[in-house]
């Protein structure tokens, strides 16, 4: 058995903690590093970090994607703190980025900036009256501007991980991908995905997978199988 990769992030994108927690326990010492969002939010989320964190000793990504007037942001992000997390998201508009870094003080809270969605394409954009270019480049337009205003690092599709690595803003910043699948895989809602493999080679410092380990018929064996990919790039 191959052992745990901080590298590798499993999504407990379950309804509730119970379910999240049973699943780590199901995964045990082959996962070291969890994300829980707001679809868990109401069902125990942040109980279920704080557990994982402090009595399972996993690595915890918050995935809140706080977007509010910049004292808002802070404020929650003071709260989280607190909670002794590793990461947390924001969305990346510079002034949501500068407060949420302003909230997190010295403690050890990675602030990671959502550049664009990965479920989200150029219709999206259109529809939604983002200014017109090229997905790619607003993307990295995007990182830059976090980057600047203190983002620890980003969030954005394996497809712009090398181009947001050859940043000047980025010497030192991470790069977190989701809209990751393994090889044959179902893509799911994401429209802009790479397999694990792909992702960290294009500069990804960690990569997110949920439904391709919670959906598989043998969780564990399906992280093994993501492990090997992982250990051979």
């Amino acid at each position: 058995m191959l052992p745990a990769d901080d590298r590798l992030i499993v999504a407990l994108d379950l309804p509730n903690a119970l379910a999240g927690l049973e699943l780590a326990q199901q995964l045990g010492d082959a996962v070291s590093f969890y994300k829980i969002g707001l679809g868990m939010l109401t069902g125990g989320g942040l109980a279920l970090a704080n557990e994982l964190k402090q009595e399972h000793g996993k690595r915890i990504f918050l995935d809140m994607k706080f977007f509010d007037i910049g004292a808002t942001v802070e404020a929650a992000v003071r709260g989280i703190a607190a909670y002794d997390l590793d990461f947390l998201t924001v969305q990346g508009d510079p002034h949501v980025v500068a407060a949420a870094r302003a909230g997190a003080g010295g403690a050890g809270l990675k602030i990671l900036a959502v550049t664009v969605l990965t479920s989200l394409d150029r219709a999206d954009l259109d529809a939604s009256l983002i200014r017109p270019g090229d997905l790619a480049e607003i993307t990295l337009e995007r990182a830059a501007r976090a980057f600047e205003a203190g983002a620890d690092g980003v969030i954005a599709s394996p497809q712009e991980a090398s181009a947001i690595r050859a940043l000047p803003q980025a010497q030192g910043k991470l790069i977190v991908t989701p809209g990751v699948r393994p090889a044959g895989a179902a893509m799911g809602d994401q429209k802009r995905i790479a397999t694990p493999g792909a992702a960290l080679a294009a500069g990804a410092d960690h990569i997110v997978i949920g439904r391709p380990v919670w959906q598989a018929p043998d969780p564990r064996a399906a992280v093994q199988d993501v492990l090997a990919e992982i250990a051979a790039v």
